[in-house]
């Protein structure tokens, strides 16, 4: 299963008010670097399954989000917990760069499927 999307509508449901940490990722279709990520972010939500929400973000369709949490570039990915951005990656990184961030900032391990 993919990630959610979000919108302005419903960023403090799905995100702020989320029981578990969320990564939410600020992406645009038109971006080279956001379509290399995205089958990655796949990867990683799989082996996150049920210990970290994934949210996504159209950047171009919600530049209040962007501007709020000073997303400058993208893909950004915003790393959430307790409805707080506590860290964030900033353009392409490997499925398990973005998993040993997730092990640093939600303080959980995880384990890639083969």
């Amino acid at each position: 299963m993919g990630p959610a999307t979000v919108s302005e509508s419903n960023f403090t449901e799905e995100v702020l008010r989320s029981k578990v940490p969320v990564i939410a990722a600020f992406l645009a279709p038109w971006s080279r670097p956001c379509q290399i990520i995205r089958p990655l972010l796949g990867e990683v939500a799989s082996a996150c399954a049920g210990q970290v929400k994934f949210v996504e973000i159209d950047a171009d369709d919600h530049p209040g989000l962007g501007f709020q949490y000073d997303v400058q570039s993208i893909p950004a990915l915003l790393f959430f917990v307790g409805g707080t951005a506590c860290d964030r990656i900033v353009g392409t990184a490997s499925t398990e760069a973005i998993l040993a961030k997730c092990r640093t900032v939600f303080a959980v391990t995880f384990k890639l499927q083969n």
